[in-house]
């Protein structure tokens, strides 16, 4: 939407700066930085802990951040390094405060009220103080933020260094300078860093620029920079390429609804006559971010499955920016009957994302829990019993605490992860599984909730044996996972061959 700067009346007149392009005051900035931060970090703290339960994903950064860096190191080059730097910035929070819950998620509650601030300024900076106060309110709302401002991934941090990248792009569009666009470069080489998928952010700040009609010049530094960031990111996407067994669990889109609904929401905003401020408007700044990453990358899954929506999560930053345009445009709505509407349906909109909130604050919220699995192991599992994961892979969901496998001897573990630099251990060959389950009289096993059915002759193995020489006595159903205790089925004990799982020695 472009400004109407209409000639002065006479010669050596300045021209009065319309209402929407004044420099908003150190107040009103304050206001767009400091109220949506600290919303943010209130909604992120409330019911951090969930139950002090842990997801999958969880324990993962959780179990690898407390290895040594050389160990990080070794691992993220055989599996996982496009989380290398994640884990490298979770190791050194976990030896200033110690490995917990709360120093695991901390970071991400902090890194989603600087995205919320960010948010604030950027929509401030857009369209009007009251419009940035209402973007961060509206970002630190949204249920997909409240639920990974409370996740130990790096999905926060990438959302919030987009934030500030966003607000960088923009105040070097309006003030030329190198040290300007070194800051945006930087910030969104580290955003990639951390998530590769933060790439597409600066594809949708491309096509902004594009929209907005930015002179040559300032296309060329962007350009230039947006090089720099491609090719400090390609040695990660090199290598991370030959890991893409990563993300093979993919097998459609994971939950696109929730994206898919932002954006006839955020279009719907950006038809109306939303508040403009500068050479870039909210729609061109706000459409791309929110509609192009989550396009892209569901193109992309036509050839191989790659979208998850926390992928694209800063997605939410355009959602949030389009929301306070146009709560600003309905408060500046003439006649004032409109007001009452506006304060209800704002009302309403609350009310209905009580439920949402509360529930994302419980461990069913996420798709497994690997604390209730490692605590349902410990209490099925005897002293001697063997400890039998389908599939091998899982095994990281049942490896959080240590104590709850303790006394249990894992059948098929040939190297544990920290020995063999992976996430999940080396296992045995086939045979050498069959034959020592063969020894044990109670095996119990964890199997993952819709999990793929493995073919690998490991696999086969485990569920062959099982099949063929054990029944089942029980089953404890947790979120996520199936704990079953298997006998073997001609009811003979054999003395099983005790395996400590610290020191590997036998008895």
């Amino acid at each position: 939407m472009s400004l109407d700067v209409r000639a002065p009346a006479a010669t050596g007149s300045v021209p009065a700066r319309p209402p929407c392009a004044q420099r908003p005051s150190a107040r009103g900035k304050a206001l767009a930085a400091f109220l949506p931060a600290s919303f943010a970090l209130v909604v992120g703290l409330w019911g951090i802990r969930r139950q002090n339960t842990m997801w999958g994903d969880e324990a993962v950064t959780y179990q690898l951040a407390q290895r040594e860096p050389s160990q990080i190191w070794h691992t993220v080059q055989q599996v996982d390094l496009v989380h290398a730097l994640h884990y490298a910035v979770m190791h050194v929070i976990f030896d200033l405060f110690g490995a917990g819950l709360l120093s695991l998620r901390l970071p991400s509650v902090l890194a989603m009220a600087a995205a919320a601030s960010g948010v604030g300024l950027l929509g401030l900076r857009l369209a009007g103080p009251r419009a940035g106060l209402l973007a961060g309110l509206v970002f630190a709302l949204l249920p997909q933020v409240q639920k990974y401002a409370q996740e130990g991934r790096s999905y926060a941090l990438v959302c919030a260094l987009i934030a500030w990248a966003s607000y960088a792009l923009v105040a070097s569009i309006s003030r030329q300078g190198r040290w300007r666009w070194a800051a945006y470069g930087l910030t969104m080489l580290l955003a990639c860093l951390l998530h590769e998928f933060a790439v597409l952010a600066l594809a949708a700040h491309g096509v902004t620029l594009i929209v907005s009609r930015t002179p040559k010049r300032v296309l060329r530094a962007w350009g230039v920079t947006a090089a720099g960031v491609v090719i400090g990111l390609l040695p990660l996407v090199v290598v991370s390429a030959g890991q893409s067994e990563q993300v093979s669990w993919i097998g459609g889109p994971v939950r696109p609804s929730p994206l898919l609904v932002a954006v006839v929401v955020g279009i719907l905003c950006a038809r109306a006559p939303l508040r403009s401020r500068g050479p870039v408007n909210v729609a061109a700044l706000a459409v791309p971010i929110l509609v192009l990453p989550g396009a892209l990358l569901l193109t992309a899954s036509l050839v191989k499955p790659l979208f998850v929506d926390r992928y694209v999560l800063f997605s939410d930053i355009g959602i949030a920016l389009l929301l306070g345009a146009w709560l600003d445009h309905m408060c500046r709505l003439r006649p004032a009957r409109y007001t009452p509407t506006v304060y209800i349906a704002a009302i309403a909109a609350l009310a209905a994302l009580v439920p949402t909130s509360l529930s994302l604050r419980t461990p069913q919220s996420r798709s497994n829990d690997a604390t209730a699995i490692g605590a349902a192991v410990r209490k099925q599992g005897r002293p001697g019993d063997g400890l039998l994961y389908l599939a091998g892979r899982h095994r990281t969901l049942a490896a959080t605490y240590p104590g709850d496998t303790r006394h249990l001897t894992d059948l098929a573990l040939a190297q544990d992860p920290v020995e063999s630099n992976t996430l999940a251990g080396v296992e045995l060959p086939a045979r050498d599984i069959a034959a020592r389950m063969m020894q044990f009289h109670r095996i119990v096993t964890v199997r993952v909730a819709r999990a793929d059915t493995l073919t690998d002759p490991q696999e086969k193995a485990k569920t062959d044996t099982l099949r063929h020489h054990f029944r089942e006595r029980t089953t404890t159903r947790v979120n996520g996972a199936r704990i079953t205790v298997y006998v073997r089925d001609d009811g003979t004990p054999s003395r099983p061959v005790l395996r400590c799982n610290t020191c590997g020695e036998s008895s």
